[in-house]
């Protein structure tokens, strides 16, 4: 009998494994020798899942990850739940990306990086806010907590809204501020749409803000709105 060739089944080649892999590329091999600043994400999240499983080679799981999620950001915004849905991941290598990725957004929130952040700047607002935004499916309200020479001191959430709206009341707001200290505040919250835009609500409660804040003689320097890539400075219009 004559085979058909068109038939036959082209099978994908296999990865190697670690094993297998050259030692000079390895991962933990290259980062120990160039540095993590030159490794590429998927050789980065190698690391972090530390080994794959039976007939998948763990930077072939790495790989799927960032396909999956379509960036390193997004997986490091995934649930153990999301996670351990992918081949490969377990609860215990989806605990350990969750927890890779909170470090470094607690990284942001050091006394060192607090003493750099120059929040008079409404870049520097957004970059900072962006690292406590968990769920960018939810607007999530916080406030900058600043001393009298308009330092950062500290931040707190104020408030958490479901998938459209948030709520936050000047009494929460400000509660939180004379508990820390401070001299001035920044609030700042996302738009879950992604347009930066101040709604009409964002709007009034600005004004509100603002009213307060002269009565409790803290300043209110701005209200930022952001969301992944922009950002909309109320100050910057000149509306606080």
């Amino acid at each position: 009998m004559t085979e058909d060739k068109n038939s036959r089944v082209e099978e994908k080649p296999r990865q190697p494994t670690m094993n297998e892999t050259p030692e000079h590329e390895r991962p933990r091999e290259r980062l120990i020798k160039v540095g993590a600043g030159n490794l590429s994400e998927v050789e980065l999240l190698a690391i972090i899942i530390s080994r794959g499983t039976k007939g998948v080679p763990v930077r072939q799981i790495a790989e799927r990850l960032i396909s999956q999620f379509h960036s390193a950001a997004e997986v490091g915004r995934a649930t153990v739940e999301e996670l351990m849905l992918m081949p490969g991941i377990g609860k215990a290598k989806a605990c350990q990306i969750v927890a890779a990725f909170e470090l470094a957004r607690r990284s942001d929130d050091t006394p060192c990086m607090k003493e750099r952040a120059d929040v008079s700047d409404p870049k520097e607002v957004a970059r900072v806010a962006r690292s406590n935004v968990k769920d960018w499916r939810k607007e999530c309200f916080f406030t900058l907590h600043l001393d009298s020479r308009s330092r950062l001191i500290g931040q707190t959430e104020v408030s958490v809204g479901c998938l459209d709206t948030t709520l936050a009341h000047p009494r929460e707001v400000f509660e939180k501020a004379i508990r820390a200290g401070a001299a001035a505040i920044v609030v700042v919250h996302n738009h879950p749409s992604g347009d930066p835009s101040p709604s009409d609500d964002d709007v009034r409660l600005t004004r509100r803000l603002s009213e307060a804040a002269k009565i409790l003689g803290i300043r209110l320097l701005d209200h930022v709105i952001v969301t992944r890539d922009s950002f909309y400075s109320f100050r910057g219009h000149a509306l606080v």
